[in-house]
């Protein structure tokens, strides 16, 4: 049974109006879903969370941007991941098809702030796999560095935020525009069992403040950033949940 912000992802994302509130949603950014959007996940029935290097030649055929992509973070793909989003979905962006990346949370323990571990058990793979991501990350920090000398991303602390910043650089670099939402569902007493939710808009962006400030500066957020190729945004949002999380499942 789903709780917190995975269920509210899939409420949402099930509703017919999802992509109309999703669009209200993201203004003023110059963001455009068209009849040929498509998003994942979509509700119950399709809960699966997009990987970039499987929905972006999907979505987007034909451009070597994915390949790239995936060897960028990885040195050896069998068996490995790149990160999984909460939502993911073609957009227009200024009149180019570009992508909205969503990271969703719920409540204030859902904003983690540990690094990747590596494990003990890891095989010479993996362990270069592990040096390839650390690579990639500090490349995009560098990259965003150029545009604010504060930010502060790693592979070894605020790993979550970390990749995601790190993509959005990314794929700006090689020419897609994106959108890179941090979304905060508000108001799941549900799952206070679990940690405190957040009450409402402002004790959202409270939460991302004192999680990210030292990490990503909060002026990068509402920008146009120029990467050259193509422009790319980080932008916070809130919304208020369908419907409250179940009680958690006791053992």
């Amino acid at each position: 049974m789903e709780r917190g912000s995975r269920k509210h992802v899939l409420d949402w994302t099930e509703s017919p109006n999802f992509l109309r509130e999703f669009e209200s949603l993201l203004a003023p950014l110059p963001v455009r879903f068209t009849p040929d959007t498509v998003y994942m996940p979509r509700g119950y029935t399709d809960p699966m969370e997009a990987r970039l290097e499987r929905f972006g030649p999907v979505v987007m055929p034909g451009l070597a941007v994915w390949e790239q992509l995936q060897d960028w973070w990885l040195a050896h793909r069998r068996g490995a991941n790149t990160p999984n989003w909460d939502i993911a979905a073609t957009c227009e962006i200024e009149g180019k098809a570009g992508l909205v990346l969503v990271e969703a949370k719920a409540n204030w323990p859902e904003l983690g702030a540990a690094g990747k571990r590596l494990d003990k058990a890891s095989s010479p793979k993996g362990i270069e796999n592990h040096e390839r991501i650390g690579a990639a990350i500090d490349e995009a920090c560098k990259a965003w560095q150029r545009i604010n000398p504060h930010v502060n991303i790693s592979r070894d602390s605020h790993y979550q935020l970390a990749n995601r910043l790190a993509f959005t650089w990314k794929l700006g670099s090689l020419g897609i525009p994106v959108i890179l939402v941090y979304l905060g569902f508000t108001g799941d007493e549900g799952i206070r069992d679990a940690g405190a939710p957040f009450t409402d808009d402002a004790n959202w962006r409270k939460a991302i403040n004192e999680y990210a400030a030292d990490v990503v500066p909060m002026e990068l957020f509402e920008v146009r950033h120029d990467l050259g190729a193509a422009p790319v945004w980080l932008a916070l949002r809130s919304r208020g949940i369908l419907e409250s999380s179940p009680p958690r499942t006791k053992k």
